[in-house]
């Protein structure tokens, strides 16, 4: 067995795409140590991680590893979502919840989204005015995809606080117990959530799953809570962390916003170019093969760890003329930023709805926005598994 190797230090938080052009350039599949120490496969070429994304033979049941995988454990009553369970019980839980997130049913929610853009927006506007700068990752890009996702499981508006601090205590980098902690948290609330929402029914999402599981579908509680949990999850890191990385990318290539402003119409496109190019999940969920599969000229062994690298795929040369250059206008709109083949992310017509209007809307309102702070004092948050500013000040 090839030797892990460590790649992910700090040369990687300084610059991963380095990294990747380096690892691209040595092949397409490495064996390396995750900061934990657990050895895995890293995929970094386009063609073979969008290949291997659709391999049914990469499961994304856990129940496939053999012993190599140490994630961080969420309880089993929140473990039985659709990043973690075999093809069947995937399709059936898929059918259940794809009715919450159909392209019609999130142009249905366009109006209240704008809302919740416009009404955050106006304090944003009345922060930079009153200061002089504020920051959009805490004051627009964090609350923005909680409010959606809170309305799409009816959570009461006077608990966003807490349940915001739980979340955010989630997605940022902490210790293993505050990680655990909130956690329990989250999953308690859930349950009350569901117990609430089941007493008194409305027309939120998590309504309809209770009403399909209790007409007499399979849809067991822990799938229930497990599902309202992946909703909450998956809704609030990506599209928070586009807007904020979206916006510095904007606000750093001054030719592409000059087109922008100049052009509003542009905006689909350059929100498409945006997810190739400042996609914040670095790797696709893990995967584990349930049979020995060769990829890029390598036998993984079944039952090994397998990460598909997003990142690494969007700045592959051999699929995208000058990768490094953002470019809205670009001819080549795939990527892969919301997932490839049966695990396509159910919520990309919301993400990019939020994303959307959500620069749409800043770049409207603030005809002068600008960084407050030279870009290479900004911090950012680098793992293997995604990266993120940590805050991003601006002025007007």
């Amino acid at each position: 067995m090839t030797e892990a190797v460590e790649v992910f230090g700090e040369s990687f938080r300084e610059d991963p795409y380095a990294v990747y052009a380096r690892l691209r350039a040595e092949g397409s599949v490495h064996r390396v140590a995750l900061p934990d120490g657990a050895p895995v496969w890293l995929v970094t070429h386009e063609a073979d991680v969008r290949a291997g994304l659709a391999d049914a033979r990469f499961s994304v049941d856990k129940r496939h590893s053999r012993g190599g995988f140490k994630g961080f454990s969420l309880p089993p009553a929140l473990d039985a979502n659709l990043l973690n369970v075999g093809p069947e019980d995937h399709l059936r839980l898929r059918r259940l919840v794809a009715q919450g997130f159909t392209p019609r049913h999130v142009e249905g929610m366009r109006t209240a989204i704008q809302s919740a853009v416009d009404a955050l927006t106006d304090r944003f506007v009345a922060r930079v005015e009153a200061d002089g700068a504020a920051d959009v990752v805490a004051g627009f890009a964090a609350p923005l995809p909680l409010k959606v996702i809170g309305d799409l499981l009816a959570v009461p508006e006077d608990e966003y606080e807490r349940f915001a601090g739980w979340i955010a205590t989630m997605l940022l980098p902490g210790s293993h117990e505050e990680l655990a902690g909130a956690v329990r948290a989250v999953h308690g609330y859930l349950v009350e959530l569901v117990a609430a929402r089941r007493a008194a029914p409305g027309e939120d999402v998590l309504s309809g799953l209770i009403a399909a599981r209790d007409a007499g579908d399979r849809l067991s509680e822990d799938e229930l809570v497990s599902l309202a949990f992946l909703i909450l999850m998956a809704g609030s890191e990506t599209v928070q962390h586009l807007i904020g990385g979206g916006l510095f990318t904007l606000l750093t290539h001054e030719e592409e916003l000059a087109a922008l402003r100049e052009s509003p119409e542009l905006l689909p496109e350059a929100v498409e170019e945006l997810f190739r190019y400042a996609v914040p999940n670095q790797t696709a969920i893990r995967r584990f093969p349930t049979e020995p599969v060769e990829i890029g000229g390598v036998r993984i062994p079944a039952g090994d760890t397998v990460m598909f690298s997003l990142a690494s795929a969007h700045r592959d040369p051999a699929r995208y003329p000058e990768p490094d250059r953002f470019d809205i206008r670009r001819a080549d709109k795939s990527h892969l930023a919301l997932g490839h083949g049966v695990h396509y992310c159910l919520g990309a017509p919301l993400a990019r709805t939020q994303v959307t209007l959500a620069l749409g809307t800043l770049l409207r309102r603030l005809p002068g926005l600008r960084l407050a702070v030279p870009a290479d004092e900004l911090r950012w948050s680098t793992t293997f598994r995604f990266r993120a500013l940590r805050a991003l000040p601006v002025t007007a």
